[in-house]
């Protein structure tokens, strides 16, 4: 039990200490709001085109109502999307817009990505 905590203590550690640049462990500091699957195609959706409304966003994506909901929420929460909602009539309109700080974290994790490819093919 004791060999059990003492792995569990060492891998917090390692979790928490800053990695040094360019280093393979270095993929512990990525953004885990981003580093879901459909979060970062909706933020990659998002970063080429200026708004997008709920139901076009998810036909690119190929999600379903519900998945979309629960990741654009996340990354609400975070302050990387910016949900706007509206009524043309009676009907309702959701459109989605990457916020600044959305595309920087974006910019962030695509500069991290880029540099753990570039240290594992050096490697």
């Amino acid at each position: 039990m004791a060999e059990a905590a003492r792995r569990k203590g060492a891998t917090r550690r390692i979790e928490s200490a800053p990695a040094p640049a360019g280093s393979a462990a270095s993929h512990l500091d990525l953004d885990r709001v981003i580093h879901e699957r459909v979060r970062l195609a909706i933020l990659s959706v998002l970063a080429v085109n200026s708004t997008l409304a709920f139901n076009d966003l998810k036909a690119l994506l190929r999600i379903t109502d519900g998945n979309l909901s629960v990741h654009a929420r996340r990354l609400e929460e975070a302050g990387y999307v910016e949900c706007t909602k509206s009524f043309h009539g009676r009907i309702p309109r959701t459109r989605f817009r990457l916020t600044a700080a959305g595309r920087r974290a974006l910019e962030r994790y695509l500069d991290h990505m880029e540099a753990l490819i570039r240290v594992t093919r050096e490697g």
